[in-house]
């Protein structure tokens, strides 16, 4: 997790003057092909990072192309899609805004034809370093995890974008790690699929913290188990169920772990069957985790690895939810912050931060493993990989 100051002047003429005129189609170069998918780019925009960048991925050999760049958007480092692929929303990851101890969040809308984004409006985030969006499966509600504030704020939306923030829950505490974990550090939002509860990992904490959600008036308040509580020093990051929504998973980024849960839906209840290390046996080097995806299928779960560099695969027993190591593969760069798997399971996109690029694996949706298809695309300081439509 990495820490942004930007100065309000900054922050502002980057995202209100002329280069946020944003309408992002004027940017495009021709668009993506029959049988190609949209692919998002979030990125850190303290190095030679523009802002957003729109690509193409072949779904047939797995080639990743630029289409066009979103500039103007300071530090987009996490981007969310809505379901109907109609709007896209990403965080400003800064420590000040307007004035503020506040990142930012934008939104924007897609052009359903060329796949480009085109600037709605920007709020305040309620919280500093904002790093995590999820979106309500109404889309009336996006949710937002703020990591140096330690909170979790909500926001409404309408058809300007984003609306006024509906709650703002703030978290207390610490855990052992003096350097990392000297306060809260809300670092991910998930909603389960009944949108009755959200799951906040807390970093700092080492906690999964669980709220009702008020899916009326956006609402939110501690659950009667208010959170699952994880290893002293794991430092939890990133969380996501399995299709079945009877089993969850989290990824420690602190001491490199998949922790396995069974999930009471009725309750909103989290019970820890599991820890498995995403290590290969006698890896010793410093190494720090980032996301987990669970495929399409609910067969596998894929981890990153910061330090060994490399995608963690995991069968997922279909009995049980319990994790059995499959393989560790290269990612073919250094420092895998995200990676996304195609909506049809067929190919991995592998962000390298601090190699600037982003690798393309095929999955073997029988065995889960991966295997490089030797395309890899240059794009400064990719934090996160999302995807829209097939066009």
């Amino acid at each position: 997790m990495e820490k942004s100051t930007y100065s309000r002047r900054k922050i502002l003429g980057g995202l209100t003057l002329g280069a946020l005129a944003l309408s992002c189609g004027r940017k495009l170069n021709s668009p993506p092909a029959a049988r190609k998918l949209t692919v998002y780019v979030g990125t850190y925009t303290t190095g030679s990072s523009e802002g957003i960048y729109t690509c193409a991925l072949d779904l047939t050999s797995g080639e990743l192309s630029l289409v066009g760049t979103t500039k103007g958007v300071v530090n987009p480092s996490f981007l969310a899609i809505d379901q109907q692929g109609q709007r896209l929303y990403a965080v400003n990851e800064t420590d000040e805004f307007q004035g503020e101890k506040s990142g930012a969040v934008s939104a924007f809308n897609i052009d359903p034809k060329t796949g480009g984004l085109t600037f709605l409006n920007q709020r305040p985030s309620a919280g500093a370093s904002p790093c995590h969006l999820a979106i309500d499966s109404s889309r009336k509600f996006l949710f937002v995890a703020n990591y140096n504030g330690g909170n979790v704020s909500v926001f409404a939306l309408d058809v300007a974008g984003l609306g006024k923030a509906t709650a703002t829950v703030q978290h207390h505490g610490k855990s052992i790690n003096p350097e990392r974990q000297e306060g809260p550090h809300a670092h991910g939002v998930v909603l389960d699929q009944s949108n009755r509860f959200l799951f906040v990992t807390d970093l700092g904490l080492d906690k999964v913290m669980v709220y009702r959600f008020d899916a009326a008036r956006g609402g939110l308040t501690a659950n009667e188990v208010p959170a699952a509580d994880l290893k002293p020093g794991a430092g939890p990051r990133h969380f996501a169920f399995h299709p079945n929504g009877r089993w969850a998973y989290v990824i420690n980024e602190l001491d490199s772990t998949f922790t396995a849960f069974d999930y009471d839906r009725q309750a909103g209840k989290l019970s820890a069957t599991q820890t498995v290390s995403t290590l290969p046996a006698g890896f010793a080097e410093p190494n720090t985790c980032a996301e987990l995806v669970v495929s399409q299928s609910g067969r596998f779960l894929y981890g990153s690895n910061r330090g060994h560099d490399s995608i963690a695969v995991f069968a997922i027993d279909q009995r049980s939810g319990q994790l059995a190591l499959v393989e560790h593969v290269a990612t073919g760069g250094k420092t895998p912050r995200n990676f996304a798997i195609d909506p049809t399971g067929t190919f991995l996109l592998a962000a390298n931060q601090n190699s600037n690029n982003i690798v393309t694996f095929r999955v073997e949706k029988d065995t889960g493993k991966l295997t490089a298809t030797g395309h890899v695309m240059q794009i400064p300081t990719p934090v996160c990989v999302v995807s829209g439509t097939v066009v």
